[in-house]
């Protein structure tokens, strides 16, 4: 597979959540270039990036804007205790 067609199958897609909202939301996706600049502005911004093709594959399923569907919750709840556990042992 040349770098080109590896570049064209990258998938990204970005979450938020407040907790005024009911769940997290879709805040940007994108596959290839884009999903590039999507993981370089998370990582620019400290925002903790987890590379799980399967879950990006079912977000990448939603618009922009969107809730996650219930059927995700327990495993966006998951990442989010690791993406907090992770921000706990960088903190002094």
């Amino acid at each position: 597979m040349s770098e080109s067609d590896r570049q064209a199958r990258r998938q990204a897609v970005a979450l938020a959540y407040q907790e005024a909202e009911g769940a997290p939301r879709v805040v940007a996706q994108g596959y290839g270039e884009l999903a590039e600049r999507i993981v370089e502005e998370a990582r620019r911004q400290g925002v903790h990036v987890h590379d799980a093709p399967e879950l990006v594959g079912l977000l990448m399923q939603l618009d922009l804007d969107e809730e996650i569907p219930p059927r995700l919750y327990q495993v966006i709840a998951e990442l989010l205790v690791w993406v907090r556990e992770i921000a706990q042992g960088d903190a002094p």
